[in-house]
């Protein structure tokens, strides 16, 4: 059977992108649509597909709070070694220190830059580091 609707120009041109990336008729995509919202199962599929969706973003969360965990303790176990094992300077030194301190701090930020555009990431040695010898590849 044989329909005529009208739709927004803003859809209209929005369903003619969608069927022609799909290379399917526009007539096709409104049956799948139409089909699809008028199942009885529909919610069910919808449900399911909000619960793969919800699973794996709390599996991204899970990775993303290791991660953040893993820096914290990174950075803290660095400032508590960095405070018990730096004497303070005398006043004579400091200007040259600061000096010193500001030429590394850019070397620092350069490798930093570097590594983030390139690799190897300390996430990826630690995960090696965590797997038992048997398990790792080679």
């Amino acid at each position: 059977m044989k329909r005529s609707i009208r739709l927004s120009a803003d859809l209209a041109r929005h369903l003619a992108d969608h069927a022609s990336a799909r290379r399917v008729s526009q007539a096709a995509v409104i049956e799948a649509a139409l089909s699809s919202h008028l199942s009885p199962d529909g919610p069910e599929r919808l449900e399911a597909a909000f619960a793969r969706r919800l699973d794996r973003l709390g599996r991204q969360l899970d990775r993303l709070q290791w991660h953040v965990e893993l820096s914290n303790e990174t950075l803290a176990l660095f400032i508590r070694f960095w405070l018990t094992t730096t004497p303070p300077l005398p006043d004579a030194a400091l200007k040259a220190a600061q000096a010193s301190g500001k030429e590394r701090w850019e070397r620092f930020v350069e490798t930093l830059n570097r590594r983030i555009e390139l690799g190897p990431r300390l996430r990826d040695d630690v995960a090696m580091d965590r797997d038992p010898p048997s398990s790792r590849p080679g």
